[in-house]
């Protein structure tokens, strides 16, 4: 077997270079897409967990509220508790920072650098070398960890002499500190100094957002936490949460995502295995008569076999080894220009180094041997049943017929019963299943729909030689068709199911974003800043607009009426990201401020109605006609009874992936008594400019912070632009879909061309006989023309009827499943009949031009060698 590899193999590869090159560039693109989302996701996950942990530390466990902060009188009761050893008290909040004219988000941390190195030395204080040794304990003076450093503009390391200050703010005025050295926890930009400095200056005495416990040796954690919460005056609003707890959050921000992302880039190397097998499929066709004859020598048909298989290995070892050197150079540029987010908005603010992963190495490499493998097993096939004697005569292969009905149907009711199972830790495997038996089921079922259709439309051409030639062959060599487009079939479904999913997704984003942004303008108050997709607190926890500044807006010239809109965050489950709770009028009812899904339900006396987004239903059980009780103890206040909170519809939000709960702004405002608000929509009186009233706004905000007009802290939109931006975003986060679409419909169609190169040249005996009989060069072309029109056309009604079964696997299935919001299916049928037009045009040019070689003037002659 080697000798045949380094002479009879080795000769092929060096005769047909670029055709091998070609299956190759196939394989390494698959590998080097699939590992390098793998290494840039691992390199981001990674990098934002030990981000957290160094800011979080390792303590035994945390105490945290479940929305905002609480008293520290808790920190008091726990220092003196028997069973802790040490109790860290935390103030963090999100805040801004000034760096020239611009505002940047700055997360500041409060700390006690006493009780701090045995918990979190990440976040221990270095003062610098203009710093006195107890300037952590000196108000006034902020340390920053190198991203902070990066962001504002300074200097990795202070000049000697040199002071350097910084403007924080979060909710009240501008505060200037001076930077007196650093900390060394990663991740985004962080300022950390004294918790009582941080209290007194950002007026939060009395406030805490977490204590760090290290419990006594021999201490059992539930019987712990389980006493103090059955102890007379425990908060109610409290948590514990274990250290493990944070890094679980921390992946499950992005697991689905990042599930995802990888699958979608699988569909490169699904493709070239669709090239793999065209390649040794035409070189198998060009060397039939050479295995043939080393049949006849005494090369057994497993042998051949093995042979063809080992060439398809090479192919793959090559390729697969090529693209794991590009993958690893792509995730190196990706993280180095784009940070680890790909878009997301899971890792803001994370610069990750690239991690190395041998493991997912050898995964993805043998994914890609694998592939080539696969794509080589049918050629493999057919040079072990070659029929030597029939082979060497020029005659070709004896027609394959198709009797795997009952296999495409048993696929695709595997198919089916796949869909409707649940998702496994979050992630769809069911369905990504689902959608595998789905395409292998109807390629397999081709040959069935081939007789179908052509047994019907024979008779209509009967008269007509020329397409009758061609749907005739179609008809009598089905097998032989149904390989030839089976590359067309899976790239067009792909292609289609793809179309359907995000023409599916962008109009359900736009027809709710007709119903969330009914008014004209939006002004939003932004002395923090906001997280995007991560789960953390968002800047309308500390940036809000008092009562008074609300009804300046109201009384501008041209505003006709104004709505408002409270946010906070509530860390229902310690494992889980966090919530946002949304308080807004919703004077003329939730049907029409909000998209509901379904009706909404009468909300009983005693009882405060809440309406949830789609996430809550399946995180947290939250069904409509049920009592919500985590909210309870959320909005609990001391001397009190907890609320009832009634779940009274659901709703769609495409904003917040992991959760929202809704109620009426009176109902907040009664059982928190606050009156502040974080947003206010404006309607516009007709006739009234933009430009004017959000001039007007700017100079009111000025007013009230005394400050210029140019610096002030809202930020003002028109729906117009959110609308415009949105949409953006949406275009640019699925512009990868397109060129995926690209590359697959293009593999399939070199295997349309690599089919028809393989079957002219088995069947030259065949067009010599042909022109023997009188047709012409031009007439030859025409029915191979006609062939490939033939073929192309089944194989795009078939990608057509698969994509449109596979896109409502997408939408149905693996979307509420990966993201847990539902969308409106939508076809797109003009741009999905222009696909496929396109599709069958260019397999009949591609057909037309495989079988120029074939109708060359030696094809009379052809017929002489046969003996």
């Amino acid at each position: 077997m080697r000798a045949l590899l380094t002479t009879f193999s080795w000769q092929e590869l060096r005769h047909h270079p670029w055709r091998n090159a070609a299956a190759v560039l196939a394989v390494m693109l698959g590998v080097a897409l699939a590992f390098s989302v793998q290494l840039i996701n691992a390199s981001a996950l990674d990098e934002f967990s030990s981000a957290v942990r160094s800011v979080n530390g390792q303590p035994d466990l945390e105490v945290r509220a479940v929305q905002g902060s609480f008293d520290e009188a808790v920190f008091a009761r726990l220092a003196q508790h028997p069973q802790v050893a040490l109790a860290s008290p935390v103030l963090e909040f999100q805040g801004l920072a000034l760096a020239g004219e611009r505002q940047l988000p700055m997360r500041v941390i409060g700390i006690d650098a006493l009780a701090l190195p045995t918990i979190a030395p990440a976040l221990m204080p270095q003062p610098g070398k203009n710093a006195t040794r107890f300037a952590m304990l000196a108000p006034g003076h902020v340390f920053l960890n190198a991203a902070a450093r990066n962001v504002l503009g300074l200097p990795a390391e202070a000049a000697q002499g040199r002071v350097e200050t910084v403007q924080l703010r979060s909710g009240g005025a501008w505060r200037r500190l001076e930077v007196a050295g650093h900390v060394a926890a990663g991740g985004a930009a962080l300022a950390v100094l004294d918790i009582a400095a941080a209290q007194d200056l950002f007026d939060k005495l009395g406030q805490l957002s977490r204590i760090d416990l290290r419990l006594a040796p021999g201490t059992d954690r539930a019987a712990f936490i389980a006493s103090l919460q059955r102890s007379p005056g425990w908060p109610a609003g409290l948590q514990f949460a274990e250290p493990g707890d944070a890094a679980e959050r921390v992946s499950n921000l992005s697991r689905a995502y990042r599930v995802n992302l990888t699958v979608l880039a699988l569909v490169a190397l699904f493709t070239g295995a669709f090239l793999v097998f065209s390649v040794l499929a035409l070189s198998v066709a060009k060397r039939a008569q050479q295995f043939a004859l080393l049949g006849v020598l005494g090369l057994t048909p497993r042998e051949r076999l093995r042979l063809v298989l080992i060439e398809s290995l090479v192919l793959g070892l090559i390729g697969s080894g090529a693209g794991l050197a590009l993958g690893t150079a792509l995730a190196a540029f990706a993280l180095r220009v784009l940070g680890g987010d790909l878009g997301g908005g899971y890792f803001e603010g994370v610069a990750p180094t690239l991690h190395w992963s041998t493991g997912s190495a050898l995964l993805y490499g043998g994914l890609g041997v694998l592939a080539a493998l696969v794509g080589g097993w049918w050629p493999a096939r057919a040079a072990q049943a070659l029929p030597e004697a029939q082979t060497l005569k020029g005659l070709g292969a004896a027609p394959v017929q198709g009797h795997s009905h009952w296999l495409a149907l048993g696929l695709i009711a595997a198919s089916a019963a796949l869909a409707n199972m649940p998702a496994v830790g979050g992630i769809p495997i069911a369905a990504y299943l689902s959608v595998g038996c789905l395409l292998v089921g109807g390629i397999t079922a081709l040959p069935w729909l081939i007789a179908l259709l052509y047994d019907r439309v024979a008779p209509v051409f009967a008269q007509r030689v020329l397409p009758m030639l061609a749907i005739e062959r179609a008809r009598r060599m089905r097998g032989t068709a149904a390989v030839a487009v089976s590359g067309v079939v899976a790239s067009l479904s792909l292609a289609v199911a793809l179309t359907v999913m995000v023409a599916s997704f962008r109009d359900s984003v736009t027809h709710w974003l007709d119903v969330v942004l009914p008014a004209d303008l939006y002004v939003r108050a932004t002395s923090s800043g906001r997280s995007g997709n991560s789960g953390t607190q968002s800047s309308s926890d500390t940036a809000t607009f008092a009562p008074a500044f609300v009804q300046a807006l109201a009384r501008l010239p041209g505003v006709e009426r104004v709505g408002t809109l409270r946010t906070r965050s509530l860390q229902l489950d310690p494992a889980q990201p966090a919530v946002t709770l949304i308080a807004r009028s919703l004077e003329g009812g939730a049907s029409q401020a909000l998209p509901l899904v379904g009706p909404a339900l009468p909300v009983p006396a005693g009882q405060v109605g809440i309406y949830v987004s789609e996430p809550m239903v399946e995180l947290y059980g939250a069904k409509p006609g049920s009592l919500f009780a985590p909210l309870s103890p959320a909005l609990a206040t001391a001397g009190s009874d907890p609320a009832a909170f009634f779940v009274a519809g659901v709703w769609r939000d495409y904003a917040r992936q992991f959760g929202a709960i809704t109620m009426d702004a009176r109902d907040f405002e009664r059982l928190t008594g606050e009156r502040n608000v974080s947003d206010v929509s404006l309607w516009l009186a007709p006739g009234t400019s933009e430009g004017a009233v959000q001039a007007a706004v700017r100079e009111l905000a000025a007013r009230r912070d005394g400050s210029d007009s140019t610096t002030t802290n809202v930020e003002i939109s028109s729906v117009g632009q959110i609308r415009a931006t949105s949409l953006r975003i949406f275009d640019r986060s699925f512009a990868v879909t397109y060129w995926l679409q690209a590359v697959a419909i293009a593999i399939g169609l070199f295997g349309i061309a690599a089919s028809f190169s393989a079957q002219v040249l088995a069947r030259r005996k065949e067009f010599g006989l042909l022109a023997h009989l009188g047709f012409t060069r031009r007439q030859v072309l025409a029915v191979v023309a006609g062939e490939g029109a033939a073929w192309t056309a089944i194989g795009a009604v078939a990608g057509l009827l698969l994509g449109l079964a596979v896109s409502v696997v997408l939408v149905k299935v693996v979307n509420p499943q990966s993201f847990h919001w539902t969308m409106d299916l939508l076809v797109p049928w003009g741009r999905l009949l222009v696909l496929c037009a396109a599709v069958v045009a260019a397999g009949t040019v591609t057909a037309w031009l495989a079988g120029r070689s074939a109708a060359g003037r030696d094809v009379v002659l052809a017929v002489k060698e046969d003996w």
